[in-house]
């Protein structure tokens, strides 16, 4: 046996996020693990070089993790794998080949198709084909194994990993919500992993250096007491520089779990929560269990009383959904403070309830992954697309805070935010026709002449632009556009470092 008889690969998202996924895989080959090895793609390399890396060494077997985000790019490096090696076994696993994988172009070059949680029915795979066996079905299903039967991943980390990526952990499996919109939904049963076990994993972890802790439970405080163990432990080993990540589910007040939350420092808490829309009809409609009351009590805990950033997801193209619900939600949801919102089409999942009743519910998605909405009975193609681009605007602007002054001085005085932030996106497209790879200082002057075009003066709205444009002393000359107007009353010129205007 090499030392890469077996391989593991995927293409992530960014060289930030490692793969958990594979490093599950890995812990738990048994005699095998010492003879698999990692590759994280880099996503800007050519198929033709992902392939040569992942064929040095002359593996025997490769398992492909197949994302809807890198299903594309890894279709090609299937083909160029099997090409060149036809003797290779080829395994494909994960969520985006879990389901309809006979539609799928990488599926024609697959051997072998691995459903479901993997970690199991691939290290049997592997002993059987090194052994000379060859199953006769190729498509196996790993089901829902029990935690306790399955080795933990965190060795597999390497130090570098710890002290410059997220390190992912997970303490429980599944979600008992049923939304149909969501792939979480198909596992209702919530298992745990030990907990002094994983306890045991956090505290080497952190002593080995990890800096970003990234918990990928669906629902971590779904079991208050279980959470707050969790919470107490990490409070007593954090340290200056590091952080870590939950999703939250906004079930209402936190009398017990909230006392922990609160006593995390600033820049060391992150807590993703996803509201997906306020809309009772609506989550209804796709099965989801939220009062929106709850949902407030949350957010208005978590902005006045505890230090986290709060990013919250809202969902466009649900069913039922329309331009004005859509605008409500968003309204409703920047009245209560998170720090980030993410505003994301609805994609169709393979899977998913929504998934097959996609007809049913005449709605239109984009063939291509990752299978965006482009149409619905309620939600026009014209304005489906126009909140996509609000919300790429937005995620720069707003989330990335370059302008976050003056975007509330542009809905300071309107009766819907998101509506005046709709004008914005309009009025930036047709002046770029592009979403992305715009200059900060054209962004500058295309806001600042929007302000103006909304009846706010030039001086005011130039200040505000140059306030947020120049802010921490980033940038000492205001865009030409700007300058002549950025004036005191007393016609003396407006330095970079002078007060912002009073919001």
């Amino acid at each position: 046996m090499s030392g890469s008889d077996i391989v593991l690969a995927t293409q992530n998202a960014t060289w930030t996020h490692p793969s958990f996924g594979l490093r599950c895989l890995r812990s738990n080959l048994g005699p095998w693990r010492e003879h698999c090895r990692i590759v994280e793609l880099d996503p800007r390399a050519s198929p033709a070089a992902a392939a040569h890396t992942i064929l040095d060494g002359a593996p025997r077997i490769v398992g492909l993790g197949v994302y809807i985000w890198n299903v594309m790019g890894l279709t090609e490096v299937a083909r160029r794998l099997k090409e060149e090696r036809p003797n290779l076994v080829l395994v494909l696993g994960g969520p985006e080949i879990s389901h309809e994988w006979d539609d799928q172009p990488i599926a024609r070059w697959a051997d072998y198709i691995v459903r479901n949680e993997g970690e199991l029915v691939f290290a049997d795979l592997c002993a059987r084909l090194l052994q000379g066996e060859r199953p006769a079905d190729r498509v196996l299903d790993g089901g829902r194994p029990p935690l306790e039967r399955l080795a933990l991943p965190y060795d597999e980390y390497t130090d570098a990993d710890l002290t410059s990526r997220f390190t992912y952990v997970e303490t429980t499996r599944g979600c008992p919500y049923g939304c149909a919109f969501c792939l979480s939904s198909l596992d209702r049963a919530v298992r745990e992993w030990p907990l002094d076990a994983v306890l045991a994993a956090l505290d080497r972890l952190l002593s080995r250096g990890a800096r970003r802790l990234k918990f990928v439970d669906r629902t971590f405080n779904l079991n208050p007491k279980r959470a707050s163990t969790v919470l107490r432990f990490l409070l007593e080993r954090i340290r200056p520089g590091c952080s870590v990540h939950f999703e939250w589910v906004p079930t209402g007040p936190l009398p017990a779990i909230g006392q922990w939350l609160a006593k995390f420092p600033p820049e060391t808490l992150r807590l993703e929560v996803g509201i997906q829309t306020f809309d009772e009809d609506v989550n209804a409609r796709v099965g989801r269990c939220q009062r929106a009351p709850a949902v407030e009590d949350t957010l208005r805990f978590l902005h006045e009383q505890t230090h986290a950033r709060v990013h919250a997801d809202l969902l466009v193209g649900l069913p039922g959904q329309t331009l004005n619900t859509v605008a409500h939600d968003f309204d409703r949801l920047l009245a209560l403070g998170p720090a980030e919102i993410q505003v994301g089409l609805l994609k169709r999942l393979r899977g998913t309830t929504l998934a097959r009743h996609a007809a049913e519910w005449e709605l239109r998605f984009d063939v291509a992954p990752p299978y965006p909405i482009i149409e619905t009975p309620d939600f026009s193609v014209r304005d489906l697309a126009r909140v996509a681009r609000l919300a790429r605007y937005w995620e720069r602007l707003g989330n990335q805070s370059q302008f976050p002054r003056s975007l509330r001085r542009l809905w300071r005085d309107e009766a819907s935010a998101f509506a005046a932030l709709l004008r914005l996106s309009d009025a930036l497209y047709a002046r770029f026709e592009a979403t992305h790879a715009i200059p900060l200082e054209k962004i500058a002057e295309a806001i600042f002449e929007h302000l103006v075009s909304r009846g706010i003066t030039r001086e005011e709205a130039a200040e505000w632009v140059w306030t947020d444009y120049a802010r921490d002393g980033r940038r000492r000359h205001p865009p030409r556009a700007l300058r002549r107007w950025l004036t005191r009353s007393g016609g003396s010129s407006l330095f970079p470092f002078s007060s912002s205007p009073r919001e």
